[in-house]
């Protein structure tokens, strides 16, 4: 007995601990952020939602760069599209163009010493965001670097919800088929993801750029408005809050996770209230333990309001996506959960072009017809199949 009162006495202890942790070190992030506003711009925007699509035209224009090359991503694996990508930058570098490849310290966790060495030795520049250090380390461990962005000679874009690695190509046979969404940019816009790369290029290396103005040259204006929404853990809820207040008729909205806030909830009940439709797109099959008992309770609640929820059975679901009536397609990196609002970096596209948000619209339909509807009768059961987990999922629900 008296092992057992150690045992849980120490384990109460170090729970204390790692919250004032956590605690402390988001009083010290909070205190440190500097709002940065990217204006209105106007780009032309391509629209992709599938891996092959994407890969095919990104690898082309980073085949294609003639000055530089600036890619940013969550995930790295150590597969056969992870080496091709790879090998591409390698020899893009030993051709003489400047290449930069950032990667989250937590999500890149598969890169190999051996990868890092090929590309230092190519002459690659390779860093790692949000590397997990001391004080709060607890914290700094979820503070992760969530945005994927690539940049080619400064004039074309990438933004979106792909990684690389075989899955996101559908090659993996325990997710089968990969649903996401990305865009590529040309115009205006190329400056703030620009931007944005640098800063976190700087915040990850503490390297002096120089010749920084050789990396913004003159772009055309384009055709479809956009804003870009680069967020560290905070604002992101007001983003979102915003979002939803503007819907008069429609909120469409599709991610892997669903855990809001209770604001972002509550203003959900407020937009259901004056009858506006809403659908929430959520994957079948989970891609992390507890995340698809998170969002039960949430469902449970939202659905006996008249807020529909579907989930996408033809593969997985990994698509960021929220549409606003005719008024705002919102696409990016951000998932509609708690780690995206309060611990990770991300960075979203808000499109103001009836044109694009009539493409995305046209897929996300087509995602909805390959979907079942959550009947309350299904609820009811996921609830009492799934009680203990629910109440872990509960507990947990800011680190999943």
């Amino acid at each position: 007995m008296r092992a057992i009162f150690w045992i849980v006495l120490i384990i109460i202890i170090l729970l204390l601990l790692l919250r004032l942790d956590y605690s402390l070190g988001r009083k010290n992030h909070l205190k440190k952020q500097v709002d940065e506003e990217f204006p209105l711009r106007n780009s032309d925007i391509s629209f992709y939602d599938t891996g092959e699509s994407l890969f095919s035209d990104l690898f082309a224009d980073i085949e294609n760069a003639t000055e530089h090359i600036h890619v940013q991503f969550y995930i790295l694996k150590d597969d056969d599209i992870s080496k091709d990508f790879v090998s591409l930058l390698k020899k893009k570098a030993e051709q003489g163009v400047k290449v930069r490849l950032l990667l989250d310290w937590v999500g890149a966790h598969k890169v190999t010493k051996e990868m890092e060495k090929d590309l230092s030795r190519s002459g690659v520049s390779f860093a790692y965001a949000n590397k997990p250090n001391f004080p709060y380390l607890f914290y700094k461990l979820n503070e992760r670097n969530h945005r994927k962005i690539s940049v080619i000679d400064g004039k074309t874009g990438y933004i979106g919800g792909f990684n690389i690695g075989k899955e996101y190509l559908g090659e993996d046979p325990k997710f089968g088929f990969w649903r996401d969404y990305h865009l590529k940019l040309t115009g205006e816009g190329v400056t703030d993801l620009q931007t944005q790369f640098l800063t976190d290029w700087h915040d990850s290396t503490e390297e002096a750029i120089e010749n920084r103005n050789s990396y913004f040259p003159p772009l055309p204006k384009g055709k479809s408005p956009t804003r870009f929404i680069a967020t560290n853990g905070v604002d992101l809820e007001d983003d979102f809050v915003s979002m939803i207040k503007q819907a008069e008729k429609e909120i469409i909205i599709g991610s892997p996770y669903f855990v809001p806030s209770n604001q972002l909830k509550e203003e959900l009940i407020n937009a259901a209230k004056r009858n506006v439709k809403i659908r929430v797109l959520l994957p079948k099959k989970p891609d992390h333990p507890f995340v698809k008992e998170a969002a039960i309770p949430y469902m449970d609640e939202l659905s006996k309001i008249g807020i529909q929820f579907y989930m996408y059975s033809r593969g997985f679901y990994h698509a960021k996506v929220i549409c606003i009536d005719d008024k705002l397609c919102d696409i990016g990196t951000a998932n509609f959960d708690k780690r995206s609002l309060y611990s990770n970096y991300e960075i979203n596209c808000y499109i103001h072009d009836i044109d694009v948000m009539n493409e995305v619209k046209k897929v996300v339909e087509e995602d909805f017809t390959t979907s079942n509807r959550l009947t309350r009768d299904r609820i009811d059961e996921l609830k009492a199949e799934k009680k203990f987990k629910i109440k872990i999922a509960t507990w947990i629900s800011f680190f999943l």
